[in-house]
């Protein structure tokens, strides 16, 4: 859920993928010492991934990426220009994920990877010169929801340590009886209902998932002991209640909290067009990593 993607629903998930590619920005690779492709042992399959390294003596601190799409579109190319971005202006080494999605790898596979993938890196500092003590989980959209569901899942088992959430316009609740449902969804904005529901239907192969903290974190019973975060949302967002919802409970339960609402930005601001929104939003986030890693 990262762009405005009306068309979506009348293609296949395969066309959609296609769609949400050609959309994508050039890469932000100036001031970058090195960007490189490999592969994480995942428990059910192999795991993609993309490293980007900014200047700098190792080990340096590192941000998990988990990039949006509705859990059924993107991939490390599509959002290539906005963690090539991060990792320029953060100073931290940026490890994109490219989760297994839907509706082929439904609920939980996504967030499995993802897990998956964190501990890889937490365990792995030495062979990817970053800092294990320094690690933050990163996502917009779809990708926002796996990582604050990534950071409850890791509370949950004990570890890998997360030392800073960063979550962008995130979807945290399958339910969707928001009032910027009601308010923004009607597609004029580029996200709509119709399409929200389309999404879910195809990461919720059973629909009482929806209840799962898992896939809809603001419906965990508890939120204390997470990482410190920073959530953005956008003023035009059908998602725009939701996030703030998950930030309010966050503040809540203790968890030191920074909501900042783009007043007259769209869904997807943070990762399509080149504009002034974007680089604000994109310049906001890195200084949040700087400072907290």
């Amino acid at each position: 859920m990262s762009e405005p993607v009306s068309s979506y629903m009348n293609v296949t998930p395969a066309q959609a993928r296609a769609q949400r590619l050609a959309a994508a920005l050039p890469r932000h690779d100036d001031g970058l010492a090195g960007i490189d492709d490999f592969v994480i042992p995942g428990r059910a399959a192999p795991i993609g991934a993309r490293v980007y390294r900014p200047q700098g003596a190792s080990p340096l601190p590192v941000v998990v990426y988990l990039h949006g799409g509705g859990w059924v579109v993107g991939d490390l190319d599509t959002h290539d220009a906005t963690t090539s971005a991060l990792a320029a202006r953060s100073g931290c080494v940026i490890v994109s994920v490219d989760y297994r999605l839907a509706p082929e790898f439904p609920f939980p596979a996504g967030l499995e990877d993802c897990y998956d993938a964190l501990r890889f890196v937490a365990e792995h500092g030495e062979e990817l010169g970053v800092d294990p003590r320094r690690v933050a989980v990163a996502g917009d959209s779809a990708g926002g929801n796996l990582a604050a569901a990534l950071c409850l899942l890791a509370r949950e088992c004990g570890g890998p340590a997360i030392a800073f959430q960063l979550l962008v316009y995130p979807a945290t609740d399958h339910f969707g009886d928001w009032p910027s449902y009601e308010e923004l969804g009607d597609g004029r904005h580029g996200l709509s209902i119709a399409l929200l529901h389309w999404f879910s239907a195809h990461y919720l192969a059973d629909r009482a998932d929806a209840a799962d903290w898992r896939a809809s974190p603001v419906r965990a019973v508890d939120l204390a002991g997470l990482p410190p975060a920073l959530v953005l949302t956008a003023g035009y967002d059908p998602l725009r209640d939701e996030g703030e919802a998950y930030a309010a409970r966050l503040a809540r339960a203790g968890v030191a909290t920074t909501v900042h609402r783009y007043p007259t930005a769209v869904h997807g601001f943070f990762a399509l067009g080149d504009t002034e929104v974007r680089q604000v939003g994109i310049d906001e986030a890195s200084a949040a990593l700087r400072e907290a890693l």
